[in-house]
């Protein structure tokens, strides 16, 4: 039988790449937290050009429960806009970001809207304890969260990070209206402001499947949020140009001063050094200015941020859809 709800409290948005062995089990989860906590809530799962059957899933079901819908994209555009899609497509008053592969247990849920309830606009499950990750992987995300702590000035962000959340429908209706491409969703929403709050729980182990989040992505994903959310490195290049300078002119007058006093030093290999150093350093220095303009350039270019190739599930609602701006293209056979 298929089941809708027509007024979702909470909208469950999931992005997913290869997670077909994962989402039936996660929606069981789902159903047991919800259902006996008395949540309407509906679940959407933006799979993100998956190569295994995972839409195929989403698809079978969507088929069993109505609450359940799918979006597909023509090719992967990241999980950030994953979840972009999902949150422009959501219905409920509140919604829950949370991966597929089952590291967020779905029963800390009703924790999240115990908060939210009680005046949160945005609550964080920040993770105490990562279960089934090297001790290099965690010390990389902690020195990442540092850096967006202290040199982005995100100081409101968890030292642990946090990628599981919830939000409200005022904050969703405020992200909506950023078009940024090439940003930290998280970092975002940290940015934003809202009323806050967090609760503490442990990541556990991923039971089925590998991630997707390669080192490419995380690397990507790193640059993104400097870029969009500080000027440091800039800045820091015109210190680094001054104090430079600085020290060439002092170098400059001891080498006329030992000219002057007939004290020529034979000096080839200490100015092949130098020189390297400076052009390394330059070379540095375009890369960074690079990386801005690239980010300006394609958000000038004003391209959709992502696609859809097929959608699954109904969307049969008594009230009328949020606005929200035209930011993704559906292609022709998956009208709604």
């Amino acid at each position: 039988m298929v089941r809708e709800t027509q007024t979702p409290l909470l909208t469950v948005v999931t992005p997913a790449f290869n997670e077909a062995a994962n989402l039936p089990e996660l929606w069981a989860k789902l159903c047991v937290s919800l259902e006996s906590a008395g949540v309407e809530w509906e679940w959407i799962v933006v799979d993100d050009h998956s190569t295994d059957t995972t839409f195929e899933t989403v698809s079978a079901l969507s088929a069993t429960d109505g609450r359940i819908r799918g979006y597909r994209f023509s090719r992967n555009f990241g999980s950030h806009l994953a979840l972009t899609c999902g949150l422009e497509n959501a219905h409920g008053r509140c919604a829950v970001v949370m991966a597929a592969d089952l590291q967020d247990p779905p029963e800390i849920l009703p924790e999240l809207l115990e908060r939210w309830h009680s005046g949160a606009q945005v609550v964080w499950a920040v993770r105490r304890e990562r279960k089934g990750e090297t001790a290099s992987k965690v010390g990389t995300a902690n020195l990442f969260y540092f850096i967006m702590r202290h040199v982005a000035g995100l100081k409101g962000m968890a030292p642990t990070g946090a990628d599981f959340f919830l939000i409200d429908r005022a904050v969703i209706d405020a992200l909506n209206q950023f078009p940024e491409r090439n940003v930290s969703l998280m970092a975002l929403i940290t940015w934003m402001g809202f009323r806050q709050d967090q609760v503490n729980y442990t990541k556990q182990a991923r039971s089925h499947g590998r991630s997707g989040w390669s080192l490419e992505k995380k690397l990507k994903l790193a640059i993104d949020s400097i870029t969009s959310f500080t000027y440091l490195p800039i800045r820091a290049m015109t210190y680094f140009g001054i104090s430079v300078a600085f020290c060439g002119f002092l170098y400059a007058v001891l080498v006329i001063i030992n000219t002057l006093r007939h004290h020529v030093v034979q000096g080839w290999a200490s100015l092949m050094v130098v020189v390297l150093l400076l052009g390394g350093a330059q070379m540095l220095m375009l890369g960074v200015l690079g990386e801005y303009l690239w980010r300006a350039f394609d958000e000038s270019r004003r391209r959709p941020r992502y696609i859809i190739e097929r959608l699954c599930g109904s969307r049969v609602l008594t009230g009328a859809e949020p606005a929200r701006p035209e930011s993704g293209l559906r292609a022709a056979d998956g009208s709604e």
